[in-house]
Order: structure tokens, then sequence, then C-alpha cells
């Protein structure tokens, strides 16, 4: 069975670790290029003083740019998340969001970074808001993308 945008979406949000996370994903484009997830703050995602716990934010964060930059790239690319920065802004309460971007011309500038099996290591960021649309946190992802081996040994003639 193919893996829609839909049906990842869905999925994401039925995930155990999401699940109980409170955290939502409400779409990712057709064309994977953008992603949209919220996260519940309720009794099970606040912390002592009943905001947002930072690590339900973290976690809300975590897979969403490299799974559109792996969609984008296709089977032929090596995709992870490597590390993350978060900087808490202001206390999270209610339900909040986060979008995340990779538009077409960035995943193929990363396509055209990593031929021949070069290592690429790539930031992206993203605001985490609330209702209002208030900033409360702001984080940063790095995402490594490789040419898998098998597709740079074919193309240089096993070289």
């Amino acid at each position: 069975m193919r893996v829609t945008p839909r049906r990842l979406a869905v999925g994401m949000s039925l995930w155990a670790p999401n699940l109980w996370s409170g955290i939502r994903v409400r779409r990712f484009a057709e064309d994977w290029t953008s992603a949209t997830v919220e996260l519940h703050v309720n009794l099970i995602t606040r912390n002592y003083v009943k905001t947002a716990f930072g690590g339900s934010m973290s976690a809300m964060t975590d897979p969403y740019f490299f799974m559109l930059v792996m969609h984008q790239l296709g089977r032929n690319y090596v995709v992870w998340d490597t590390r993350g920065e978060i900087e808490f802004v202001k206390p999270g309460r209610g339900v909040l969001t986060a979008h995340f971007e990779v538009p077409r011309e960035k995943a193929d500038e990363l396509r055209e970074r990593a031929r021949g099996g070069a290592k690429v290591l790539e930031w992206f960021e993203t605001d985490i808001t609330d209702v209002a649309g208030d900033v409360v946190a702001r984080v940063r992802r790095e995402v490594y993308v490789r040419e898998k081996k098998r597709v740079t040994q074919s193309t240089t003639g096993g070289v």
C-alpha cells in the first residue's frame, strides 16, 4: 500500500507516542512540501506549573522536516533527523501549532548537494505558536541527507 499524505497524517496521529502525547498531525501537503502539527496541552502533556511540557513540544517537532525531505527525495536517499534545538519563549497553553515547510527548491538543492554520496547536513527552523498566534518556542532541526551507496556505485560503475 502506497503511503499518501493523508494516510501518513492519520497514522502519525494514531501512533502511540503521538496519541498519548496529545500530538495530532493535521495535514501533510499533497506534494510533501509542508506539514501542520498540533499539541493539545492537557493533564498528560503539561508540566509542574500546568504549561506545555518542553519534551512534548520537542516531540511534536521531531520527525517532520526529515519526513518532508525523505518523501520529496525518494528511495535513493538516506535521510535522518540528527539533532534539534528548542528555545522556549513563553509558557504554552491550550492548543499549540507548528508548521513545517521544505520548498521543492530546497529539496532539489539537497538532492544536488548529496549527489555521488556526499554527506549533507541542513538546518530547518519553525516556530511553535499558541491559538493567539504568539510564539511559544523556536525550534531548529538538523537533517542528514546522503545518496544511497547502491545508487552512487551504480552511477560510478562500482568504483
